[in-house]
């Protein structure tokens, strides 16, 4: 097993359990108190592997690492109901009510937990995510490109947002493919207006815009022994031009040396207020992540970023406000699936969260943590929609018997946990598929719907 897919396995296994046992805590810690008997606390479905009864509770680990469960005693209509006190539907329809959703609660909670913590030690951001949305690059033939956008416009409105960050600008991209959005924008002192249909990216079905902010290609470190270092290039150097094409967004410069394909290349740079300019020729060397060589001349290109230690307060503060932007824009990718907007492609599954989480993982404690609440959040908000089987679904069931004063019957409940199991079991096989499709190479994308 090569270390990637190790990792991935391991990160996703650590990731997955935290977020289970968190979840399903939640509606242990309600069950007791309230004093409902709880017969099993499950890590995963299926054959029990192993574990341990303690008092009335089988505590075990099952054999399909997918999500977990609580089983309470006459929780299930197919169970035998005595009428004991202890048993869930013996229990007046808050506290069921209250069993219900302090699972999906305790997921919000560890979400905000996750992220206060880390932002007490380390708060970062691309810095360019706060900074008004001022355009320092156009791909050609791309949706800005076809919108008459160009660079050193600057946006005043998308969408009906004001004054959009650049964060603003990416989410609302992202998340509208192929849907017009009303653009105004000024150049040169002048308000004009354009639409902006985001092109669909292939693979995840999200919004591609085609613009990027301006970001010059500031060497952060030579590599010793490559082209860049011998030509005499130093750390804080600004690469501006690459045969007399000026590079305003730092991802141009290794397109372009790609396109070169290994040909001399004058390259101008600035330096202490000077600029000079040097002949380079690139060399094609591996890339550390990349399963095959690249023209490179030997630089890492620096990333310019906020970074600062946040008080508990302003931690916390913090920390609610990006798990509420999160959730919002959860809600908002989900509404635009239902309306047809936006492709299912977008879904991540278990080898999707696998595959993140390794990625996370080998970057470092920080992103990992981020990601662990980003999942979290995720979670917690599935859980409350009214899919029968999951949380949400058994709260609409208790608020539509409390509507009418009675129990449905025995039957109808049966009926509504089938549907919603089999429900499930054709959202597992899609996300599966969905995430097979996207581990393709891109050559077989035209094959598959």
């Amino acid at each position: 097993m090569s270390y990637v897919t190790l990792t991935n396995v391991v990160a996703a296994v650590v990731v997955l359990g935290i977020m289970i046992l968190i979840h399903e805590l939640g509606h242990f810690l309600a069950a007791k108190g309230f004093g409902v008997r709880v017969e099993v606390f499950s890590i995963g479905f299926g054959r029990r592997l192993f574990g341990r009864q303690y008092g009335e509770t089988d505590y075990r680990i099952s054999v399909l690492p997918l999500g977990g469960y609580v089983r309470m005693a006459g929780e299930n209509p197919a169970d035998a109901v005595t009428g004991e006190p202890c048993e869930f539907l013996s229990k007046p329809r808050w506290q069921r009510f209250v069993i219900a959703v302090m699972g999906p609660a305790m997921n919000v909670v560890l979400a905000v937990v996750l992220l206060t913590g880390l932002y007490m030690v380390k708060y970062q951001k691309l810095a360019y995510m706060e900074r008004r949305a001022e355009l320092g690059y156009v791909e050609k033939d791309s949706a800005a490109a076809k919108a008459g956008l160009q660079p050193g416009d600057v946006l005043v409105r998308l969408d009906g947002l004001d004054n959009p960050t650049w964060e603003t600008v990416e989410i609302t991209t992202l998340s509208s493919p192929g849907q017009p959005l009303e653009v105004i924008y000024m150049r040169n002192g002048q308000v004009l207006s354009t639409t902006l249909t985001p092109d669909i990216e292939p693979r995840n079905r999200t919004g591609v815009g085609g613009f990027a902010p301006y970001l010059p290609a500031v060497v952060k470190r030579l590599e010793p022994g490559l082209p860049a270092a011998r030509a005499g290039l130093q750390p804080g150097d600004v690469i501006d031009a690459l045969n007399g094409q000026r590079i305003t967004f730092r991802a141009q410069l290794p397109q372009m040396l790609q396109q070169e394909k290994g040909k001399p290349a004058r390259v101008a740079v600035k330096r202490d207020g000077g600029e000079f300019a040097v002949t380079i020729t690139p060399v094609l060397a591996e890339v550390p992540g990349l399963d095959r060589p690249m023209w490179r001349l030997g630089v890492d290109l620096q990333e310019e970023m906020v970074e600062r230690r946040l008080s508990l307060p302003a931690a916390f503060k913090q920390s609610l406000e990006t798990n509420r932007k999160f959730a919002v824009l959860i809600f908002d990718i989900v509404g635009k699936m239902l309306e047809r907007k936006m492709s299912p492609r977008t879904l991540e599954g278990p080898i999707g969260i696998a595959r993140l989480s390794g990625e996370a993982a080998r970057q470092g404690l920080p992103e990992l943590i981020s990601l662990m609440a980003a999942i979290s959040l995720n979670l917690g908000i599935f859980n409350l929609f009214p899919i029968p089987v999951l949380d949400g679904g058994v709260m609409m069931l208790l608020l539509i018997e409390s509507l009418l004063r009675r129990d449905l019957s025995l039957r109808i409940k049966e009926r509504i946990v089938q549907a919603g199991f089999v429900f499930l079991v054709l959202i597992a096989v899609f996300v599966i598929y969905n995430d097979i499709v996207k581990s393709l190479p891109p050559r077989f994308e035209k094959l598959l719907p």
